[in-house]
Parts: structure tokens; sequence; C-alpha cells
């Protein structure tokens, strides 16, 4: 990769100030001064350094967020706040997006990347990667609900999902429950929930695949996945 590509992709400015830092004797590949921009630099072996300070170079970023009511799962918005805005700008330059969305008032594990061959694999309907989710229901869920979501329910656009596992952790006026689904179709746990005259005051989801949510993660707040969870993701088939 050239220096000056590598320096930009990194957000340390336009290939045009990337090349006045090369020329001012900033960087050093080796702890040789590098001021030719269109030199090659090997990101695995060789160790690049601006201003005495070793520049870390990833080709993927993988984050958990723990996404928070009130924000968009997406990567820009002309009027709300998106969970890339979440984001400090050492993660931004790397451009990475939301793997699915979760809706603005729904909260909980949303994987951030941009690694599009890993997000495809997730989100693919062919893979069915099952997605967990923790609700708060107005209305006592019993079951009868649990025996139509195994067998799939009817939504109010005719589709008919593919059957849910649905437990009851807490039922009455108001019921806790876990949701697994393996598509998602728009608002789909709320519109599986109104298909049997019930309806979701609070959402959360609380795994992806092989991925549960760090429950340290306060709303709002995000880590990179370990090594281990990111070949976890990659590795993972349905059984």
């Amino acid at each position: 990769m050239r220096i000056d590509k590598m320096l930009a992709n990194l957000g340390y400015g336009s290939r045009k100030e990337v090349k006045q830092l090369l020329k001012s004797g900033a960087v050093k590949v080796d702890d040789v001064v590098v001021k030719d921009a269109k030199q090659h630099v090997d990101t695995a072996t060789q160790t690049v350094a601006l201003n005495g300070e070793v520049v870390e170079y990833k080709e993927f970023i993988y984050l958990m967020m723990n996404k928070p009511q009130g924000v968009l799962s997406a990567t820009e918005d002309n009027s709300c706040e998106t969970v890339i805005d979440l984001l400090e700008m050492e993660d931004q330059v790397y451009e990475p997006f939301p793997v699915g969305r979760l809706d603005k008032d729904t909260e909980g594990l949303l994987l951030i990347t941009n690694d599009g061959q890993l997000a495809h694999r997730l989100l693919s309907p062919k893979k069915h990667v099952p997605k967990t989710y923790f609700a708060v229901i107005d209305g006592e869920v019993d079951a009868a609900d649990v025996e139509a979501f195994a067998e799939g329910v009817t939504l109010d656009d005719g589709y008919e999902t593919k059957p849910g596992e649905l437990k009851i952790l807490k039922s009455g006026i108001r019921s806790d429950i876990e949701l697994t689904i393996t598509e998602g179709k728009f608002h789909q746990v709320k519109r599986m929930f109104e298909a049997v005259g019930k309806s979701v005051v609070y959402l959360q989801r609380i795994s992806m695949g092989p991925l549960p949510l760090d429950e340290t993660l306060e709303l709002g707040e995000y880590r990179e996945l370990t090594g281990e969870e990111v070949e976890l993701l990659r590795d993972y088939q349905v059984k």
C-alpha cells in the first residue's frame, strides 16, 4: 500500500496534506525517514511512525455497541444522531457501518464493521443467523403465544414469519420475554406481537449468532471485538 494512501485512510489528512507531512520528514518507516508519497509499505511487517508515534493500520475494524434509544442505526442522517456519530474519530476513519438495523427506540447489541463480507454472511436470509431479544410486553404472554410463534405468525402485510422461539420469563399484565428469530423484517418483533394482539413496551437485542451483548457496556458505549470473537463470527455455522 502506498504510504500516502495509508495515512490518508487513517485520517491524517487529505492526500495533499499527507504529502506535506512526508516532505517535512515527520514520517518514518522502520526508523528511516520517508518523503516519497509513492513509496509502498507492507503494513504487516513494517513499522510506520509519525512524529515518533507508531501508526497502527488495520484493514478491518470490528466493534460491539450497546445501542441506546433515540439513535439511528445508519452511517449518516441530516436530522438525527447515528451510531457512527457515537464513535471516536479514530474509529470513524475506517468508515464502518452497522450490521443490520435496530429500530430507533430499540436498545442493545449492534455490530459495526467495515468488513462487508462478514456483514453479508451475518445478514443473508440464506444463513438464518439467530438474533435474540429481551422484551417487555403489554399483555399477558401465554402458552398459546409460544405455540403461535413456534409455527410462525402472519404479519399485517400478509407475510408469514419463519418459526420463532419464544420464552416467557414473567407473565402478567406486563410480561417479560425472550424471543429468538432468524429474520430481520421491518419492525419484526413488534409486528409479531401485534399479530397476537399484544404490543412491545421495551425491546433490547441481547445476542446475534454466537455473540452475546457485553453486559459491562453502558448504553452508548462500545468496544472492539477480541480476535477470538471475530473468529467465532467468521466460523459460525447455524445448526
